[in-house]
């Protein structure tokens, strides 16, 4: 592995300049527009899989974005690794906010500013050279590899799951290794074994034909933006805790020894409070931040619109309302069930005063895994070698549906390989990746490849 080091470390500056070419693709899935520009990434993401050295590359097409696809199997006899990530990216509103443009990567104090550097081009790039290290200095690699990179997980995976049944046999494998995540903190490197799912929601209601004056009107008809809120509040009680009927009948409880971890780690609540500017946390009472954060539920309202919202004053009463809602789900709530759950409840204390219209936008299940299992070690071990220092292990309050996917459907164990940190702004302006962290991450990679070649199959 000394080779395959000082060939990482001796093409530092190199990498650096290829992953600007790949971050100035505005891969924007979610937009119509940039089409064209998803289709020349998943196209650049193709020729990069060619050069480092796989032997089979191609697209698939889907009815959206092509996944793009490719292998390489010359290690007889050893494990196989598939690899997922994804070449799509966030739209970069608002744009004003970004210190520099979001395709023209830019590096400042150690690290790379650009949309996509940190979710999830850069660190499905650190794996491309990984492999290429292997293969520049040893002409194979430790383990068979297929990546499968996507590019449409930032609008909900549409259609990958139809890809993955369909194709079952090609994804053939042993673990899958996803690095779309993050470290726990700066300076802590880190393994998650666990993942919350998620149920989203967009609540309409309509009290009349049209907007009413509030003089004329007032007092005859039900205000939907009036209702919508006072829906919304009977969603939690006092404490945090969440009353739709049922809710938590599925949840797996945190361990004693989970929660003794967690208590462990170097968590600091007033940090964490002042970098949120909060004036205070909030939470379900009876657990800490992270347990929260990691092992808990929640009811959350992500976006409300409703009447006049204008500079100035416009004495409306709004026809409609719209609410969009989310609920993070843990292990082993059902996002279809939980969904089944909140329609119902939605519907009960609904007034008949307003049409109601409940539309079940995305979702995916949670996961988890158990850190002792030996590819989650070898992962541990990799992490050691490339950042110098043991990993903690812990959880992460996201979704990253596919994971669940991969385990169901294709029943295989999944290693969450994440190089990123909690304060990279993934979906916000100025976007950044750690430098370091991405170069250590390369060498983290490469000797991943030789620990689980190692293993039995």
């Amino acid at each position: 592995m000394d080779k395959i080091v000082d060939h990482i470390n001796v093409n530092r500056d190199r990498y650096v300049e290829e992953l600007k070419q790949y971050l100035a693709i505005p891969s924007v899935s979610a937009l119509p527009q940039h089409k064209d520009d998803v289709r020349r990434c998943a196209e650049w993401t193709a020729d990069q899989m060619r050069r480092i050295g796989l032997q089979t590359v191609r697209l698939e097409e889907t009815p959206g974005h092509p996944i793009v696809y490719g292998e390489w199997l010359g290690a007889q006899g050893a494990p196989t690794i598939l690899f997922y990530g994804h070449y799509d990216v966030q739209p970069v509103d608002p744009l004003n906010l970004w210190t520099s443009p979001p395709f023209e990567a830019t590096v400042r104090d150690g690290e790379i500013y650009a949309r996509g550097s940190v979710d999830d081009k850069g660190q499905v790039f650190m794996h491309f050279k990984a492999v290429e290290a292997h293969m520049k200095e040893h002409g194979r690699l430790p383990v068979n590899m297929k990546f499968l990179i996507e590019g449409e997980e930032e609008v909900g995976s549409a259609n990958l799951d139809n890809f993955v049944n369909a194709n079952k046999a090609l994804l053939k494998a042993d673990v899958v290794v996803i690095s779309d995540s993050p470290m726990f903190d700066r300076g802590v490197p880190s393994i998650c074994y666990g993942l919350r799912g998620l149920a989203y929601y967009q609540i309409d209601l309509r009290g009349t034909k049209s907007d009413l004056h509030s003089g004329s009107f007032g007092g005859a008809v039900a205000n939907p933006a009036m209702v919508l809120a006072q829906i919304l509040a009977q969603m939690k009680d006092r404490s945090g805790r969440i009353k739709i009927p049922g809710f938590y009948d599925d949840v797996v409880e945190l361990l004693p020894e989970e929660r003794a971890e967690f208590a462990k780690l170097p968590f600091n609540e007033r940090k964490y409070r002042l970098e949120l500017g909060a004036p205070r946390l909030f939470g379900e009472t009876g657990f800490t931040t992270l347990e929260r954060v990691w092992g808990r539920p929640t009811f959350e309202v992500n976006g409300l619109l409703s009447g006049f919202t204008g500079e100035g004053a416009k004495t409306v009463i709004p026809a409609l309302a719209m609410g969009k809602v989310s609920m993070r789900l843990v292990p082993n709530q059902d996002p279809k069930k939980i969904g089944d759950l909140f329609e119902a409840h939605i519907k009960k204390i609904a007034p008949k005063t307003v049409e109601l219209s409940l539309t079940r936008m995305h979702g995916g299940k949670p996961w988890m895994t158990a850190f002792d299992n030996p590819f989650v070690q070898a992962a541990g071990r990799a992490i050691e070698k490339g950042f110098g220092q043991r990993p903690v292990f812990n959880r992460e309050g996201g979704s990253i549906p596919v994971v669940a996917t991969f385990q169901e459907e294709l029943g295989l164990p999944c290693v969450l390989f994440g190089v990123g940190l909690p304060d990279e702004n993934a979906h916000a302006p100025d976007e950044k990746l750690d430098l370091g962290n991405f170069h250590n991450g390369i060498i983290a990679s490469a000797f991943l490849y030789g620990e689980i070649g190692g293993l039995p199959r």
